[in-house]
């Protein structure tokens, strides 16, 4: 490697965010809890006015505090989702 080669990334093994797409995220959160429930827990107007992945995508990519929030409900969904599936297998 030459002095002007930047260092590889960082290993991503353990970042449950990796490979998922944006779009992904939001599907599965409406899924989950329906628009209603996602403007419930994150108030903005994409959310709340005539709702779409693609309206939703739009604000998301432009505004990182608002992606942040989306990404944080995520991994609060897939744990409560893992905690879900532990009740109900007796666990």
């Amino acid at each position: 490697m030459s002095a002007d080669t930047p260092p590889p990334p960082p290993p991503q093994a353990r970042n449950p965010l990796h490979g998922i797409t944006l779009e992904r995220i939001l599907e599965e959160l409406v899924e989950f809890g329906g628009w209603d429930g996602l403007a419930g827990q994150i108030d903005i107007r994409c959310f709340k006015s005539d709702p779409s992945i693609s309206s939703s995508l739009k604000f998301l990519r432009k505004t990182p505090w608002a992606r942040a929030k989306v990404e944080s409900l995520y991994l609060f969904m897939l744990r409560e989702k893992a905690r879900r599936e532990k009740a109900s297998r007796g666990g």
